[in-house]
């Protein structure tokens, strides 16, 4: 299945539809865009997977969410500076043959991940 990611915003109690979303891979401080997307209406990344098992490599990738632009998006009234902006993951793919889901629970000042199923 390769590389997916899904994000809930639990604030609202709902999926976070029409976030922004990077992904990138990296080397050291180096990062390079892959591709940019906005979530599907159940908060997951669009079009099937990121990467398939076929293209997905060995490495280390980030995923850049919007956080702050998608709660400014819901009218949700932040503090300028925002607490959280962009919430950045750094993962490692080591074994390209399994699934690599990267989900995101988020509020305007707070998120947990895990690598999940």
């Amino acid at each position: 299945m390769g590389l997916s990611t899904h994000v809930l915003d639990t604030m609202h109690g709902t999926p976070a539809a029409g976030m922004s979303v990077s992904l990138y891979t990296t080397q050291g401080e180096a990062a390079t865009l892959v591709k940019s997307f906005v979530l599907n209406a159940d908060g997951r990344n669009p079009d099937g997977p990121l990467y398939d098992n076929a293209s997905l490599e060995k490495g280390t990738y980030r995923l850049v969410f919007d956080v702050a632009g998608y709660f400014k998006a819901r009218g949700v009234t932040l503090p300028e500076p925002t607490f959280l902006n962009r919430v950045a993951l750094d993962f490692g793919v080591a074994h390209t043959d399994q699934h690599y889901h990267v989900p995101l629970l988020v509020s305007p000042w707070s998120y947990s991940t895990y690598r999940g199923s």
